[in-house]
């Protein structure tokens, strides 16, 4: 990019020269004295003084969330946005910028030994890893451990190995949003194994990628222990895991145990593999709405075994699917023991299930409710223990009123009357799990793209793979954004601050106030309410909230909230009564047009339209009302 020699020095000039004081002091609500006036933030202080008509103190927690680039790299990357040329600066872009994205991956041409440990190691692409090895173990303990965005991508590793191990334990645990591939994992491997055992632990944001995982191998075992558990909102997918191979032995022992809203896809699993042997143990157990979708799983196998044991058992509703599993299979044997015993139902549909199968045995023992069984198979299969709609409906009334699913947080939802003086409540954990990332001013954000007609023009300035992790964050932030809003509901996403603003004015006039939650002090801890303020007078108002969405740049989805009642709160500590945050809390009146699944009638026994539901604002979510 050019600027011509006389407007690069005129603008060098404003800069040095310019000093205007918009303010003193950060604590009295205004911009620090001698601030350059041409930054993101200075103009942003500027725009909020001209379309917000009172004088209240100014709300830094949003105003510092502005761009921290400074006047001339907005200058320099408009004009590379203007030129279509941002992901040719992608890098500078986003450290400037402070926004999130993934390192690009250079292969890997390091030599190793026939064992190798790699403790330390992290964001790298292992191509040709392996291949052809004659026995060692390679062994990744700790790698990527607690990095906050984990690349990694392992091409053709240990491809016609013959008895080499792979032990991943400690991997990457405790990211934040992982993004990890196995390319031809294994193929034409003979003997040997992979463990993953503690695999991506505790992760915020997982997405994991297993495509023609050991296929056509030879008596390789692989085993997948404790994977992915405790995480949130991750993806898994398998696709022609094990195809073609011969006695592989494939173990997936508390898998997803645990999970937020966990997705996993195996495609192509074992299809036309000889004498498989696949255990699901405790597969998806103590999740909340996993989802998972079998489709061609052991199609055309020989002899293969597949067991799902205690599979989504004590889950929050689910929902699997099982298209043309083992179809066209030879004796396959499938043994589903306590399979899909959720706290709350879910759905299950079973499609071409075991269809045109030869001397096959399959059989369901003590399984859950609301299953579709279409095309299957009408021998060979035995039905034990189904529970009904009845007993379903028995055992959710007599889990009513206890925490049946630890996804729904105590204090999470709340009604009206705990906001008094003097209430105990355990309060949820308020901290905000997203990466950090600022908004980009709106010269820059206005001129990127964003719908789902130019996701490929996006995807290519944020140098987004097929099925990467960045492709998902992209295509969920923008199916969220262009749904259609709900009965009464008007909402807009917004990529800048004053974008936030004219929406926020638009809905609630130019006297409105933004608020939020003071801190994240009283997380997960039991705390005593002080004195309570129902914000204008307590009357039911109507508020704009906006809820952070993941996205390379700061994304809010705004919408507006008719029907509450907003209240700010002092935390007290229950032992020394002394104030610790000050809480900021909206009351939904209506709920009418709730689902009977959400979390907050689990938590507090009832249903759409039948209760109030409150809840705190959480770290760096906001709502706006009008001013008292």
């Amino acid at each position: 990019m050019r600027m011509g020699p006389l407007f690069l020095c005129f603008f060098i000039y404003l800069l040095s020269s310019f000093n205007v004081s918009v303010g003193t002091s950060k604590n009295s609500g205004d911009e620090p004295a001698g601030g350059n006036p041409f930054t993101p933030k200075a103009f942003l202080i500027r725009y909020w003084k001209k379309q917000i008509a009172n004088d209240l103190p100014k709300p830094w927690f949003l105003l510092n969330k502005a761009s921290p680039l400074s006047a001339v790299e907005t200058a320099i990357f408009t004009k590379l946005a203007d030129q279509n040329d941002l992901s040719a600066h992608l890098s500078s872009f986003c450290s400037s910028a402070d926004l999130l994205c993934f390192p690009d991956l250079t292969q890997s041409s390091e030599n190793h030994g026939q064992k190798a440990d790699f403790a330390v190691y992290q964001n790298k692409n292992f191509t040709n890893y392996g291949s052809s090895s004659l026995g060692g173990v390679d062994s990744f303990k700790n790698y990527s451990d607690g990095d906050n965005l984990p690349v990694d991508s392992f091409r053709r590793y240990s491809r016609d190995s013959t008895g080499h191990g792979d032990a991943f334990s400690n991997y990457a645990p405790d990211a934040n949003v992982a993004d990890q591939s196995f390319t031809t994992y294994g193929t034409g491997a003979t003997g040997g194994g992979g463990d993953f055992k503690n695999y991506n632990h505790f992760v915020n944001i997982p997405n994991l990628r297993f495509t023609s995982y050991s296929a056509d191998g030879n008596g390789r075992k692989q085993s997948f222990s404790t994977y992915t558990g405790d995480t949130n909102a991750g993806d898994q997918s398998f696709m022609s895991y094990g195809k073609n191979g011969n006695g592989a032995g494939d173990d997936f022992s508390s898998y997803g145990k645990g999970s937020n809203v966990m997705g996993s896809s195996f495609s192509g699993y074992g299809e036309i593999a000889n004498a498989g042997n696949d255990t699901f143990a405790s597969y998806g157990s103590d999740g909340n709405a996993p989802q998972n979708n079998f489709k061609n799983y052991g199609g055309g196998g020989n002899a293969a075994i597949d067991t799902f044991s205690n599979y989504r058992d004590r889950a929050n509703v689910g929902d699997d699917s099982f298209q043309t599993y083992a179809r066209n299979s030879k004796a396959a044997k499938v043994n589903f023991v306590n399979y899909g015993q959720s706290y709350n139902k879910g759905t299950d549909k079973f499609s071409g299930y075991g269809e045109g199968v030869l001397a096959h045995s399959i059989d369901f023992k003590t399984y859950g409710v609301n299953y579709t069984f279409k095309t299957y198979s009408k021998t060979g299969v035995s039905f034990g223990s189904y529970i009904n709609e009845s007993s379903a409906e028995s055992t959710s009334m007599a889990e009513s009123g206890k925490t049946v699913n630890r996804w729904v947080e105590p204090g999470k939802f709340f009604r009206e009357k705990m906001m008094k003086t003097g209430t105990m409540m355990p309060m949820p954990d308020i901290r905000d799990k997203m990466p950090k990332r600022s908004f980009l001013p709106r010269v820059i954000s206005s001129k990127l793209p964003f719908s789902t007609s130019k996701l490929i023009d996006l995807k290519k300035i944020f140098h987004a793979d097929e099925n990467s992790r960045m492709e998902r964050i992209l295509t969920d932030a923008l199916g969220e954004c262009e749904r259609a809003p709900s009965r009464g509901e008007t909402k807009r996403c917004v990529g800048s601050a004053e974008d936030m603003i004219d929406f926020a004015t638009t809905v609630l006039g130019r006297n409105a106030v933004v608020r939020t939650t003071e801190n994240t002090a009283g997380s997960n801890r039991v705390v005593t309410i002080g004195s309570v303020k129902g914000i204008n007078s307590g009357r039911i108002t109507e508020s704009v909230s906006c809820h952070q969405t993941l996205f390379p740049y700061l994304l809010y989805y705004c919408h507006s909230v008719p029907k509450v009642r907003v209240y700010e709160a002092d935390i007290l500590d229950p032992e020394s009564k002394t104030k610790i945050n000050q809480g900021v809390a909206i009351c939904h009146l209506d709920t009418s047009d709730w689902s009977s699944g959400h979390g907050a009638f689990i938590a507090l026994g009832s249903g759409p339209g039948k209760i109030e539901v409150c809840h705190w604002i959480f770290e760096n979510d906001v709502t706006w009302t009008t001013a008292d």
